[in-house]
């Protein structure tokens, strides 16, 4: 039986400014999701390792370089992306609230939200920020 199955990655990026945790947000510049809030995250390349592959995509997306990510676990539900079956799988890392923000790629904006004030969100990237911060 053969699959097409797309595997990508994403990075839940925390701070803590003034006892509050923060979360790192990309506004996606293409469909699926368009305009809508997202976890900074893409598609593993063919050559590429995981770890690589999330530290990149986080780059592209926000101009951020991300030294240490810790994996959290898997997202795999079916129908979790639009454009076909896709496996995801989630990093979290601390950083700086104050790194400078640089939207690139795909991403339109990058911006800082507060943990419990989180707009509505892409995919199932809700869920990925509570296994986040559950993994915490």
């Amino acid at each position: 039986m053969e699959q097409e199955i797309a595997v990508t990655v994403d990075i839940v990026a925390f701070c803590n400014a003034n006892n509050r945790m923060n979360v790192l947000l990309i506004k996606r510049k293409n469909d699926p999701f368009k305009g809508q809030w997202a976890v900074p995250g893409g598609f593993v390349d063919k050559d590429e390792n995981l770890e690589d592959a999330a530290k990149r995509e986080f780059a592209e997306e926000t101009g951020i370089k991300v030294k240490t990510i810790e994996q959290v676990r898997a997202f795999g539900t079916p129908g979790r992306d639009p454009r076909g079956r896709t496996i995801s799988i989630a990093f979290l890392s601390w950083i700086d609230c104050e790194e400078n923000l640089i939207a690139g790629d795909d991403a339109a904006e990058a911006k800082w939200f507060k943990l419990d004030e989180l707009p509505e969100l892409a995919f199932d990237h809700t869920q990925i920020i509570k296994a986040a911060e559950n993994y915490l």
